[in-house]
């Protein structure tokens, strides 16, 4: 173990392997085996852990389990390991005595670090002071407009115009409430949006195209991973953590952000259940400080709070919360909820009435979702319910050669490498989107089928350099016949590649 003094010219700075701190925050560093470095903190903290250790007795116990294991043994410099007693009683009581009379281990790496002091408290990162003269974060002139936004959403989304609608101008609120701050004593509020609709019907790809298309830190967390702080998981701060990564550790930036949580239905309240419900409510009731804005410290570069992980402090007034979920069987609560009515009389109703009404998720309320499982000061911090309709075999038709990221167009770039046209006729889309309405799991269900069979079609073509042109019907589609393959005429040969 030596000190890095040598700093290489290839412009990267050493990280510590504990904290993950940069040698720029963290200090000099020592140089361990495999290319490894340590702060000084975290080395002093792991000495001091050994000495207590040591003063405690507990470092035997330690050194055993560890041969046990078959690892190295770690001992304070100076102590032996027992051995076998050949000296009787007498020997053996004089030497327990000797132990507990023993200094604890210490070592101070001041000497180590020219005269440093290591900071032994938990680190906290601050924020970056802004000059008079630095420019807004957010330029309110730059702003896009809702209609702006819906038109950049519509190059790669099919359909879901309402709730394209939604986010946009959710966003360009945002935007705004953060450039402006206050409006002549007026305090703009956000509102924090809830995002319902089936599996596959986009709901993600909504968000992640949102965040390929604006110049905003957005992070995208799962809620399935969270856990009640203090139980094995990720920490409701990870949600923050992933925010404050994508602005790149700059926590101003970061406070202007937004955050995706997706499958914030598995949050909901586990039904007859005895035990502690660590990943359901108890995370719904973390998660309200975070949604209605507070200063919340958050852990940098990790997914929970520990000693050698360093702390900011993060205000999450400004920062937009979108959640979905697919919520399953809700449809059933809203048709409870609808056919409250008697069946019996002048305005009797049918029991059966909604059950052939595809977007029964339209007709959703907030007294829906607390049924589901959601506790009421949840959902009123997301005021906005924005309802996603289900696909129909139109839209999945669309989505096969309409966004610019198309899955056929993907496709028929890789065979464009290989100097291959590839086509569909217009019954092979109707096939396609036919058998997708048949799994019922969404957009998700079109690449799966177009796996199928185009893997017969990708592996033959690269061997016969003659064919040109392959074009896919409905009949190969659906089993009854083969694609239609044409020759490479002699006038357009292949090029050879270099």
């Amino acid at each position: 173990m030596s000190e890095n003094n040598n700093h290489d010219n290839s412009g990267y700075e050493e990280v510590c392997a504990v904290c993950r701190r940069t040698e720029s925050v963290a200090g000099k560093m020592v140089k361990l085996q495999e290319g490894l470095s340590i702060c000084s903190d975290c080395l002093q903290k792991s000495f001091d852990m050994i000495g207590e250790m040591s003063a405690n007795g507990q470092l035997d116990d330690l050194t055993k389990m560890m041969g046990n294991a078959g690892m190295p043994s770690v001992m304070p410099s100076g102590e032996k390991k027992d051995e076998p007693d050949k000296e009787g009683e007498e020997k053996k009581e004089e030497k327990k005595s000797s132990k507990e009379s023993a200094p604890p281990l210490f070592l101070n790496l001041g000497s180590i670090f020219g005269g440093q002091n290591p900071n032994l408290e938990r680190t906290r990162i601050k924020k970056k002071e802004r000059k008079e003269g630095d420019p807004p974060l957010i330029d309110i002139k730059k702003v896009p407009a809702p209609h702006k936004i819906k038109a950049m959403l519509d190059e790669y989304i099919i359909g879901q115009e309402h709730a394209k609608k939604i986010i946009s101008v959710a966003v360009y609120n945002h935007y705004k409430r953060v450039a402006t701050q206050t409006m002549d004593e007026i305090e703009i509020e956000k509102s924090n949006i809830l995002m319902l609709g089936p599996t596959g019907c986009g709901k993600t790809y909504l968000v992640k195209t949102l965040a390929k298309l604006l110049d905003v830190p957005l992070a995208i967390a799962d809620a399935t991973s969270l856990t009640e702080a203090g139980y094995i998981g990720d920490d409701i701060e990870s949600v923050l953590s992933k925010l404050l990564m994508a602005a790149d550790n700059d926590v101003e930036r970061a406070e202007s952000g937004i955050v995706f949580v997706d499958e914030i239905d598995k949050l909901a309240k586990k039904q007859d259940t005895k035990s502690r419900d660590v990943s359901g409510e108890s995370v719904q009731q973390g998660m309200l400080k975070l949604l209605e804005g507070a200063d919340i410290e958050v852990p940098v570069g990790s997914t929970s709070k520990n000693a050698m992980v360093p702390l900011t402090t993060v205000n999450t007034r400004n920062i937009l919360f979108i959640c979905g979920g697919a919520f399953p069987d809700l449809e059933e609560i809203i048709k409870a909820r609808l056919s409250k009515q008697t069946s019996i009389g002048f305005n009797g109703e049918l029991k059966d009435k909604f059950d052939k009404e595809k977007d029964l998720l339209k007709r959703v309320t907030v007294e829906d979702i607390k049924k589901y499982g959601m506790i009421p000061e949840f959902v009123g911090r997301l005021p906005i319910l924005c309802p996603l309709e289900g696909l129909n075999e139109e839209m999945l038709a669309e989505i096969l050669k309409e966004p610019k990221n198309a899955i056929l167009k993907q496709y028929q770039k890789l065979l464009a490498l290989d100097e291959v046209k590839l086509e569909f006729d217009d019954s092979a889309y109707r096939a396609i989107a036919k058998k997708a309405m048949e799994r019922d799991t969404g957009a998700r269900a079109l690449r799966a089928i177009i796996e199928e069979f185009m893997l017969d079609i990708m592996y033959e073509i690269p061997k016969d350099e003659n064919i040109g042109k392959v074009t896919i019907t409905g009949d190969y589609i659906e089993g009854k016949g083969g694609p239609l393959v044409e020759i490479r005429t002699m006038e357009t040969p292949k090029e050879e590649k270099e």
